[in-house]
């Protein structure tokens, strides 16, 4: 592992302990999205919600009647309807008392604990593990908005879109490794109900463990505040947070990336979140088949990540990150077109996925970096975060409806074509170069 953060050479900077401690909670905390999120969660609650109702029974959350392929999907977009007035508002919080190594670890330590927790859930309880999944979540996105906000503390404008992919790289191995031992599991556990309980379980003993060294490694942290706080920490934070909304309605431009950004990120993240569940329900892959194929993109996207990040050093992260929202909405297509029992179709897709996932998101965070104003980045990337913490609500929202309708995880998965191509119909609207003059930011060579 450490030899792996010495790798690091993007820039002139240092490796300050501080750059340390950012890469290793992202080895932390990658296991929630890759483990949780992607791998066990949405198939393992399903399971419990059919095991309930029957598979074409209705579950009921909140009094609606809810089909059980669709539970996770909805969960997901509940969680998400809740960060969008939650996570600006953590952002606020955090710039104004400049405790943010505590925010982020405190977040992540709950998270992490409610993982741990997900050991108790079996037979047809899911109503615990929907609360326990929605803890989780929640955390997981509170802790996220710093952990992107500190991209600004352990950066410089010359080397932050290389930073941005090399932690997102770097993460990607700390999830894969974890994904390595369940997937070792898996060839001697016969029980998928146990093998869910232990992967979910380990995600959180592996978060809260590595969390430990983060503490102190971040200890050098600066803590700066944007304005003294009076009164109640939260009540400033809600204050902030609607002069931040006014005062953005100042930069057009940053909100026109943001736009574009929370649509094909939607897609994005909608793809990844259903990939397993798309492969054990539609294609009918085994555990084995779907565990090393996502185990295969933890790697494989170490590698994108990196290859991006060099990509946008040549030829500029916008036109980089065009481009790979173009290569992902053929992907969407091509998914639709997988024959069922067919595993070398599966982990071709998956390969092709991996190029580009970990660098299409870590180009975004860099570029967004560049269009908020100096001091102000932990309440702006609550914003930002409201889609990148595992999807936005819309994406989830019209998978789950669109399964509903039809019964069909294929029509589902290829109705997220539309967030990619609007998507990126949006982004090549936004003069990023003007925006960046706009904010007061330095300029990078190429864009």
């Amino acid at each position: 592992m450490a030899e792996l953060i010495a790798a690091d050479r993007p820039g002139r900077r240092p490796l300050t302990p501080t750059r340390r401690g950012w890469y290793l909670y992202g080895w932390a905390s990658h296991v929630f999205p890759t483990i949780v999120v992607t791998v066990f969660m949405g198939r393992y609650l399903t399971s419990l919600a059919e095991n309930d109702v029957g598979k074409h029974g209705r579950v009921r959350l909140a009094d609606l009647p809810i089909a059980p392929g669709s539970l996770f999907v909805y969960l997901v977009s509940a969680c998400t309807v809740l960060l969008v007035f939650l996570m600006p508002v953590v952002g606020a919080v955090a710039d104004r008392t400049g405790a943010k190594r505590l925010i982020l670890l405190g977040f992540g330590w709950l998270a992490a604990a409610a993982c741990v927790a997900m050991l108790a859930v079996a037979g047809h309880d899911w109503q615990l593990g929907a609360v326990l999944f929605v803890l989780a979540y929640l955390g997981y996105s509170c802790a996220t908005v710093i952990n992107y906000a500190l991209l600004i503390d352990v950066s410089d404008a010359y080397d932050r879109d290389q930073v941005s992919a090399f932690g997102w790289a770097f993460a990607y191995i700390g999830g894969g490794l974890l994904l390595a031992g369940d997937f070792v599991l898996s060839l001697f556990l016969s029980d998928r109900s146990l093998l869910a309980r232990i992967s979910l379980c380990g995600a959180g003993v592996w978060w809260a463990v590595f969390n430990v060294p983060v503490w102190r490694l971040l200890s050098d942290l600066p803590r700066t505040t944007t304005r003294p706080v009076d009164g109640s920490v939260v009540l400033a934070g809600f204050r902030q947070l609607r002069r931040t909304l006014v005062e953005l309605r100042g930069y057009r431009i940053t909100i026109g990336f943001l736009v574009a950004f929370l649509i094909y990120n939607d897609g994005i993240q909608t793809v990844t979140t259903v990939a397993a569940q798309y492969g054990d329900k539609q294609l009918h892959l085994s555990d084995s088949v779907l565990l090393s194929a996502i185990l295969m993109v933890q790697f494989l996207a170490f590698a994108g990540a990196v290859w991006l990040g060099r990509l946008a050093v040549r030829f500029g992260a916008r036109r980089v990150l065009l481009v790979s929202i173009v290569v992902w909405a053929v992907l969407v297509v091509a998914a639709y077109f997988l024959q069922a029992g067919v595993a070398w179709q599966f982990y071709l897709l998956a390969a092709a996925i991996a190029l580009v996932l970990g660098g299409s998101q870590a180009l975004s965070r860099s570029i967004f970096s560049r269009l908020i104003p100096a001091g102000r980045e932990a309440e702006y990337f609550g914003l930002y975060e409201i889609s990148d913490s595992g999807t936005s609500w819309l994406g989830p929202l019209l998978f789950g409806l669109t399964y509903q309708l039809t019964s069909s995880y294929r029509n589902a998965l290829s109705s997220l074509l539309v967030f990619f191509v609007v998507g990126l119909l949006a982004l090549v609207r936004v003069p990023v170069r003007q925006g960046i003059a706009r904010v007061g930011n330095a300029q990078p060579e190429r864009l």
